[in-house]
Parts: C-alpha cells; sequence; structure tokens
C-alpha cells in the first residue's frame, strides 16, 4: 500500500505543479490582453486626434490663406487675366 500513496502523493504534486503553472500564464495571457486593449485604446484615440487635426488644417479659408501669403497667389479677376493666342488660328476668344 504504501507504494500506492507515493505514487499517488506524486501525482497529486505534479497536478498541483501543473495547476500553477496553468493559473500563472492564464494571468499573464490576461495581463497581455489589457495592456493589448489599452494600447489600441491609445491609438484609437491618437488616430481621432490627428484625424481632426488633418481636417481642420484642410479647411478652405486656410488653404487659402496659405495660397495668398506663402505662394504669393490671387484670385482671378478678368482685369488681370491674360489670353494667348496661337498665330495662324483663327482667333476666336471667348471672354466672360
Amino acid at each position: 500500500m504504501s507504494r500506492v500513496s507515493f505514487l499517488l502523493m506524486i501525482a497529486v504534486m505534479a497536478s498541483a505543479l501543473y495547476l500553477v503553472r496553468t493559473q500563472y500564464e492564464s494571468r499573464s495571457l490576461t495581463t497581455d490582453i489589457d495592456r493589448a486593449t489599452s494600447e489600441a485604446r491609445r491609438l484609437e484615440i491618437e488616430n481621432d486626434r490627428l484625424d481632426v487635426e488633418r481636417r481642420a488644417q484642410a479647411t478652405p479659408l486656410r488653404v487659402e490663406k496659405l495660397a495668398r501669403e506663402q505662394l504669393h497667389m490671387r484670385t482671378i479677376t478678368p482685369a488681370i487675366t491674360q489670353y494667348a493666342t496661337v498665330q495662324g488660328a483663327a482667333s476666336a476668344e471667348v471672354r466672360p
């Protein structure tokens, strides 16, 4: 009987050690999932912030302001419009 008891005690110890290792891995994986979820949430917030910033940068008024200030562009008017004609072609100019 002592041999059977010894084998059963070894089996219980092995089972207990396996249970401890399994619980440790489970907690470790849960921690990894929480970290990944937190990182995904942070990246989603950052993406939303960048999207809002991109939309703010592309407003028509801002584009027009940059075109005037940095590129020295101006709006088109008939007073500054120049028309080009091809020599030898029928001159059918269309003016607004």
